[in-house]
């Protein structure tokens, strides 16, 4: 029997279910007809940061990040590469600390960029730091 995944929609936060079978196919909301699994890093915020976490159980892996961090913006090139590499068995996500303050704070970020790595909406391992393509996807695939 297949499992299904449940999948939130990074354009309306309605969850999705998908069988596994039918992840590599490019699967498309049901309320508002967006992709669910784009080949890019989703963009999170305060608002919507539980429903895409809680939401979903393929692996999420956000990068907490701010706009003036030098090795975040260094390392952001590497992680919008490996998004399209990884999807569909892996999400890429990315939270601006500066602009989400409170979602920050739950998680105790103190330094970026940070990464934390969710399943079925736990956190399952955090990496303070940069990483490069290698590193990271290596770090990813130790963890899921």
């Amino acid at each position: 029997m297949d499992c299904q995944h449940h999948i939130a929609c990074p354009q309306c936060d309605a969850i999705n279910r998908v069988p596994g079978a039918r992840l590599g196919d490019a699967p498309k909301c049901g309320k508002c007809g967006q992709a669910l699994l784009p080949a890019a890093p989703i963009e999170l915020t305060d608002a919507d940061f539980s429903a895409q976490i809680q939401g979903t159980s393929i692996p999420v892996v956000v990068d907490f990040w701010a706009p003036w961090c030098g090795p975040c913006r260094a390392m952001a090139p590497h992680f919008q590469r490996l998004a399209s590499q990884l999807s569909p068995n892996v999400r890429l996500a990315k939270l601006n600390t500066d602009e989400n303050p409170g979602t920050a704070g739950r998680y105790g970020i103190r330094s970026i960029p940070t990464l934390i790595l969710f399943k079925s909406g736990q956190e399952v391992v955090r990496h303070p730091g940069a990483m490069d393509s290698n590193r990271l996807a290596a770090w990813i695939r130790d963890h899921t």
